[in-house]
């Protein structure tokens, strides 16, 4: 089997961690976004993912040829020349997609974290006999995505509504879909919208079904999004696999620790916190809601909460970051400076604090 992840653009939402690498590489949960996709696709038996790509592929590549060898996986790329949407690119695919066996394939999204109940989708995509399977996940707000329209017994899609300023169901597309070869025959090699033009054609020929997605689902594709996407990963974890998740005394809710990372004395850390490999937190810090990426260090006393702590970066003692700060790679924060909601470039230091959000460059 094989499966496409729509990798796009320059990941302008997740600046300033994207200045450093791709966004597809940005770690998530201590590991790069895209692996947590590429694990799901090859525990199911998936041999050979293609990234959709107009940016930095070789950057990509390279970072990727590790992981062939390890997970035993074939990883390739196809890329852009120009921005081809989201169908676009499975038509510039095709030739990587189509192997004679008429099996599906699948098409990830490469911002979405989920359970990924891929096995569940094969099999719901066998039994309804359609052209396409898409997998739509129930949200509260729904007046801002599109809305899926479905029929609850069958999961047949009727319609599909933008942004309904009435209220027409909860359910929105969560960028997982398994498609029959065919379904490449209707898509054209220019930049064109699965969502908004190949979709609602198949639903109009009634062969497009959507299943409900079980467990969690969130776009990590901007800040706040991935500190809340955190939370609820950290959440299944403990449910799935409560073994990898850090305990002791120090430690409050869920919290991931990478094994070479150094916790000193009189920290109290989580809940929902990742830190990640290489990492020396020292005594007295308080964590919360944060992510910490590999190599940075937080001296004694510094509290951080709902930031995310780029590659490499430093914050001094007695320093306080919070409020959705994002340092980017290499940022040293000074002993006793206060940052709220700042949003600073890589290699910066950091000698004033930040009274309101703001971008440091």
């Amino acid at each position: 089997m094989k499966a496409l992840i729509l990798v796009g653009g320059f990941g302008t939402r997740l600046r300033p961690l994207t200045l450093s690498v791709p966004k597809p590489l940005v770690d998530f949960a201590n590991k790069p976004m895209i692996l947590h996709q590429i694990e799901a696709l090859k525990a199911i038996g998936v041999t050979e993912v293609v990234l959709a790509i107009n940016y930095q592929p070789e950057v990509m590549l390279n970072f990727l040829k590790d992981f062939e060898a390890k997970l035993g996986i074939k990883i390739t790329c196809s890329q852009e020349t120009e921005p081809l949407g989201t169908a676009g690119p499975l038509a510039l695919a095709r030739d990587k997609l189509v192997d004679g066996s008429g099996e599906p394939f699948f098409v990830l999204n490469s911002d979405v974290i989920s359970e990924y109940p891929l096995k569940e989708m094969i099999k719901f995509h066998k039994s309804h006999g359609g052209e396409a399977s898409i997998m739509v996940t129930k949200v509260d707000e729904p007046s801002k995505y599109g809305v899926v329209v479905l029929e609850e017994s069958t999961g047949q899609v009727e319609r599909f509504v933008e942004k309904p300023k009435l209220f027409v169901g909860n359910k929105i597309n969560a960028g997982i879909y398994l498609l029959n070869p065919s379904v490449l025959d209707r898509i054209e090699l220019r930049p064109t919208s699965i969502e908004k033009e190949v979709f609602p054609k198949i639903a109009s020929e009634k062969k497009l079904y959507a299943m409900v997605l079980p467990g969690f689902w969130m776009d990590i594709g901007q800040p706040r999004d991935y500190i809340t996407g955190l939370r609820l990963y950290l959440d299944s974890l403990r449910k799935k696999d409560s073994s990898k998740l850090a305990s002791g005394t120090h430690i409050v809710g869920n919290v991931l620790v990478d094994e070479s990372a150094k916790i000193g004395e009189g920290c109290l850390i989580g809940p929902d916190v990742a830190i990640g490999p290489g990492c020396v937190v020292e005594s007295g810090v308080r964590l919360s809601r944060c992510t910490v990426m590999s190599g940075v260090r937080i001296k004694k006393h510094a509290c951080i909460s709902s930031s995310i702590i780029g590659w490499h970066s430093t914050v001094g003692q007695w320093a306080r970051v919070e409020n959705m700060t994002i340092l980017g790679e290499d940022v040293h924060v000074c002993d006793e400076i206060y940052s709220n909601g700042g949003v600073v470039l890589p290699h910066k230091e950091i000698k004033s604090s930040i009274l309101k959000p703001e971008i440091v460059m």
